[in-house]
């Protein structure tokens, strides 16, 4: 390389520091400002927490109670349909014959005991209730998968009132 290539790569570089450290200012001011406002943000959603979290814990028991009964005219609704499906009336008239049975033990083994008499009435054997085992199982699924989704709208509640959007 000569010595006016040199000087020319030089000047080049020179140049190119120049322009370099004129636009590394306002880079780092820029960056900087983006910090500050980053850290602002944080500053008000913990502040915006804050308060969201105060105002949720004083008011839970309510919210508790009011999530409680939310699904009382429900129940009353599916018991009315429950009666009126012709399989659940069935169910029943063939549980309570098994109910029978104990009432009719019952009254036996007090008129044994009365006329003191040796009890020969044998005792309750237990009828499991497996159908309704199973409904329970289902139904506690379905309800669990409804609970996810409200605490998922708590979630995001929480979520918009940090954001500034409730």
């Amino acid at each position: 390389m000569t010595t006016n290539e040199i000087q020319k790569a030089a000047e080049r570089v020179a140049k190119l520091k120049a322009q370099a450290e004129k636009l590394s200012t306002p880079l780092a001011d820029a960056q900087a400002e983006l910090e500050a406002a980053r850290e602002a943000e944080a500053a008000r959603r913990a502040e915006r927490g804050t308060v969201y979290d105060r105002e949720f814990v004083g008011a839970w028991r309510e919210r508790a109670d009011d999530a409680a009964h939310s699904g009382d005219e429900a129940r009353e609704r599916f018991y009315e349909a429950l009666s009126a499906e012709p399989w659940f009336a069935a169910y029943v008239e063939f549980r309570a014959a098994r109910h029978k049975r104990r009432h009719v033990l019952d009254e036996a083994q007090r008129a044994q005991t009365a006329l003191r008499e040796v009890l020969t009435v044998p005792e309750q054997r237990p009828y499991p209730v497996a159908i309704l085992n199973d409904i329970e199982n289902h139904a506690e699924k379905k309800a669990q998968e409804k609970a996810a989704e409200f605490a998922g709208e708590l979630r995001e509640s929480r979520t918009n009132f940090l954001d500034g959007k409730g």
